[in-house]
């Protein structure tokens, strides 16, 4: 079984910029620069044969390169408790019709409709339930936050290798966009 997801990679000069937001919360798990990324589906695990139709469904897509501009940071909580840190990402047309070509052609596959509304982000860090009051000051001294803005020529189809400590990714095929 693969564990997938299809994503934007963030382009390594980003890294440093966005490794200097992390700490000052404790407990937090701060993704590493090489893991950073933008996902426009999780897929899940799925045996091989799966993982193929996805890849040939991918590879179908053609749609604009999207500028990507990465602004503000915030947090996905639930009841009150924060669970992650992500950088905003600027609304952008391309963006959104790439993150809907997608779904569309992973449902041609079979694979069931996305649960949740596409949110673009990129996580910077996990936490165990931390209170939302805890990372007021976070959120505030770093809403200001931005990026330079890059364009984003390829999306990829992504493993996940889980382990104890964090997560690491794998580019498993790039997909060329549209520039």
């Amino acid at each position: 079984m693969l564990r997938l997801f299809v994503g934007l990679a963030i382009p390594k000069v980003l890294g440093p910029q966005l490794a200097s937001l992390n700490g000052g919360i404790p407990g937090a798990r701060w993704v590493s620069p090489e893991n950073l990324h933008l996902s426009l589906r999780f897929i899940g695990e799925v045996d091989e044969g799966i993982a193929e139709d996805v890849d040939t469904a991918l590879g179908q897509i053609r749609a604009e390169a999207p500028k990507v501009a990465l602004a503000g940071v915030g947090c996905f909580e639930s009841r009150n408790r924060a669970h992650t840190i992500w950088a905003g990402v600027r609304p952008e047309p391309a963006l959104f019709n790439l993150q809907q070509r997608v779904e569309k052609e992973l449902q041609r596959t079979g694979l069931p409709p996305e649960g949740r509304k596409f949110m673009p982000h990129v996580t910077l860090a996990r936490m165990k339930q931390t209170s939302v009051e805890t990372l007021a000051p976070f959120l505030a001294n770093h809403g200001s936050f931005r990026a330079v803005p890059f364009r984003a020529e390829v999306f990829s189809l992504y493993q996940v290798f889980l382990s104890r400590n964090e997560a690491a990714y794998q580019i498993i095929e790039n997909y060329d966009l549209l520039t």
